[in-house]
């Protein structure tokens, strides 16, 4: 389909395949090095191999596109879609250099590109590169799909939950909650998304104390607003079905629900465990 402005983001965005499809967003993934092994995020390593190394202590890190993905990327979309614009939207600069890949591979795209850091990750950064996809859609131009995009951003809040910091520790991701949780790892820590970094929010006894109060949080934020949520998890299925199902009971203004496992490399920093929830009114 032949497009006045065409959306790019990253495999990050966790994004459904059919969402994309319908609304005709590429994403250019990520890397995720397990042991010797470079892997792209969401086509070459499943979140259960993931899990399963991360189980076995196995060494994980991630990586960047490279600007000469993005620059591929950029060459195909302009010409698979027709698009004279593109809008390219990823996860936080705080966490990643992808967003400093992609503007240097906007230099040299046939068509200008608008690269944005949306100070997001997973759903986060889904639901603004669903706005900016539907303002393109509906016939607006770059710059009104960035505005959207960045409306959107302001509004979602992100929560995460997960077992254990050693895996944010580890991989440099975990900022001011360092110094805050120190070596009290035998809390349970429920941490949020603030300025495009991962921050700390609450430290709880128990698991079962921590998840009731996510589910509290994320009710509160939701309020009786035009909302939707994204539940994310890895290896955590029943924990996540079933805050699900109190959250659809809860929120009275909810639009949409997406349950979903976060890829490899949100995971690779979270491990096992991790239960996310993310807050997007429209």
């Amino acid at each position: 389909m032949s497009r006045h402005v065409a959306i790019v983001t990253d495999s990050t965005a966790y994004l459904p395949p059919r969402t994309m499809e319908r609304h005709g967003i590429t994403a250019v993934p990520l890397t995720v090095v397990l042991g010797d092994q470079a892997l792209e995020e969401g086509t070459e390593i499943s979140t259960r191999s993931l899990a399963q190394a991360l189980q076995k202590r196995r060494p994980v890190t991630t990586s960047r596109p490279s600007p000469q993905m993005f620059a591929e990327t950029y060459r195909r979309v302009a010409a698979d879609s027709g698009a004279d614009a593109i809008v390219s939207l990823h996860l936080s600069a705080e966490l990643s250099g992808t967003y400093d890949a992609a503007v240097l591979a906007a230099r040299e795209a046939p068509v200008p590109v608008r690269v944005v850091d949306t100070g997001m990750i997973a759903m986060a950064l889904g639901f603004c590169a669903l706005a900016a996809a539907e303002t393109a859609e509906a016939g607006g131009t770059a710059d009104e799909a960035v505005t959207a995009a960045e409306k959107r951003a302001a509004g979602t809040s992100a929560y995460f939950y997960v077992d254990t910091l050693d895996y944010l520790r580890r991989g440099g991701r975990i900022g001011a909650a360092q110094a805050l949780f120190g070596s009290a790892l035998a809390v349970k820590p429920l941490l949020q998304l603030d300025g495009g970094r991962i921050e700390p929010l609450e430290k709880v006894r128990t698991a079962s104390r921590a998840i009731a109060r996510l589910e509290e949080i994320v009710a509160d934020r939701a309020g009786a607003a035009d909302v939707d949520i994204a539940v994310h998890h890895l290896a955590a299925p029943d924990r996540a079905g079933a805050l699900a199902d109190r959250l659809r009971a809860r929120v009275p203004g909810l639009a949409d629900l997406h349950v979903s496992e976060v890829g490899a490399v949100i995971g690779a920093h979270t491990g096992p465990g991790l239960l996310g929830a993310v807050v997007s009114p429209r």
